[in-house]
């Protein structure tokens, strides 16, 4: 199976792969969108993606002076709390060979990254609506290409099932209906009073560790995500739903 999760916003610019890196598949166009957002000052990236004056200025520093940048390894890069859960660094390199070829990464600025592909320090969400000659936003300007790559790299390993463990933003660049794989979406809950609620950060964090937990132990099948019990939770069979494993923990 393959597993696809999101980026993050908060970065560590200094990490370091144990093993040979890679490059991105869409690079050429991830360059393209980065020159493209170079044209803009630090005033239009802070309105285009609701940022502070600072981070747009640190943001558009970023890309004004992209081609200096340092690159980095994705899944090492990414310091979000996906990233808490999938705890990328302290894969063993056996491991991470195995994610290179299960694990992808959706990104505005990227498509679809592998987990050692170097990338640059960058801040582009999915959902933001930067024109471009292939559209008005970036879900637009990647069409069908994320979900084409996604199709062959699935066939490349044999894989039948895509594991989402992505954000909603992100997981719209996919295209369920030409995607010729099955897509599973794992769902996790903290128990409230008795009653089972998704809170944001401790569902991104579980996701980062179902994640880690396909690639760590070569999860194959569906029925094999039912025993993720990392952090507490525990899968429910009351509130799965087709294709919608539920899991769940005491608040």
């Amino acid at each position: 199976m393959l597993v696809v999760i999101s980026p993050a916003k908060r970065l560590k610019e200094d990490a370091r792969s144990p093993l040979p890196v890679t490059k991105p598949v869409f690079q050429p166009r991830a360059e393209e969108l980065a020159a493209k957002a170079s044209e803009l000052t630090a005033g239009e990236l802070g309105k285009l993606m609701k940022l502070s004056d600072n981070l747009a200025r640190l943001n558009h520093d970023r890309f004004a002076n992209w081609e200096a940048l340092e690159p980095a390894p994705a899944a090492l890069m990414f310091d979000g709390d996906t990233y808490a859960g999938l705890e990328a660094e302290s894969l063993d390199e056996d491991a991470l060979r195995y994610a290179s070829g299960h694990l992808r990464i959706l990104s505005g600025l990227y498509g679809l990254l592998r987990p050692l592909d170097e990338i640059k320090p960058y801040r582009l969400e999915m959902g933001t609506r930067f024109k471009t000659d292939k559209g008005k936003n970036l879900y637009e300007y990647w069409g069908s290409a994320i979900t084409e790559q996604l199709n062959e790299e699935g066939a490349a390993i044999g894989a039948d099932v895509l594991v989402n463990c992505a954000s909603q933003e992100y997981f719209g660049a996919v295209d369920p209906g030409t995607l010729k794989l099955r897509v599973v979406t794992p769902m996790f809950y903290e128990m409230k009073n008795g009653s089972p609620k998704i809170v944001s950060f401790f569902a991104k964090k579980a996701r980062g560790a179902m994640a880690r937990c396909i690639v760590e132990n070569r999860l194959e099948s569906v029925d094999a995500l039912k025993d993720f019990d990392t952090g507490g939770y525990a899968y429910s069979e009351e509130l799965s739903q087709d294709d919608a494993p539920a899991f769940v923990r005491e608040g």
